[in-house]
């Protein structure tokens, strides 16, 4: 497969939607494609900005990009998903988008370590994967992460992320937000 490039991003990201987007969402009970388009149907109905709408519609997309099994948790393996996709996308998106994917799995230890009551909510499958990704920050973590530009809407991106698990949610379709991750790609396009 050939590289991305501006003109063939969003089609891309429309045929991953379509062609992996059934798949097991590491044992929780949705979809992959089910629990990215709740994520980004929250952030809308927040009345988020498009870009941190579009960073929560993706913030999973990493997991197509490799080919590690669905039980790579059990197995004791971290996909390293968030960098993944935040490589992909990079080129194309403004910085708060690939931060919001980049760093929301750095957000979910994050709240571990500065909300007491944040862990005891999580399912399961997200406690598994914590302990791989480094469990709750230390204070220099925090420190250091707090100092992310945005870092307070890609903590929200995390929220939506772990509200967005609801078997028969209805939600918008991938084609509902590919116009608006058009507007987003030629706003940055624009800027630089």
């Amino acid at each position: 497969m050939s590289p991305p490039t501006q003109d063939t991003i969003v089609p891309l990201l429309s045929e991953i939607f379509t062609r992996r987007g059934a798949e097991e969402y590491l044992g929780e009970p949705v979809t992959i494609a089910e629990h990215m388009l709740q994520c980004a149907q929250l952030a809308e109905d927040a009345g988020a900005s498009e870009e941190i709408i579009v960073a929560a519609l993706l913030h999973d997309v990493g997991h197509f990009t490799h080919d590690f099994p669905t039980d790579a948790a059990d197995r004791g393996i971290d996909s390293r998903h968030e960098e993944a996709a935040a490589k992909i996308l990079e080129t194309f998106f403004p910085q708060i988008v690939v931060d919001g994917v980049r760093c929301h799995v750095a957000a979910k230890r994050y709240l571990c370590a500065t909300d007491p009551d944040y862990f005891d909510n999580l399912s399961n499958a997200s406690v598994q994967s914590l302990h791989l990704q480094g469990g709750p920050m230390s204070d220099e973590e925090v420190r250091a992460f707090e100092r992310i530009p945005g870092y307070r809407d890609i903590v929200q991106i995390r929220v939506w992320d772990d509200l967005g698990k609801i078997p028969d949610a209805r939600t918008f379709g991938f084609d509902h937000h590919a116009p608006m991750i058009e507007r987003v790609l030629q706003r940055h396009k624009e800027a630089i």
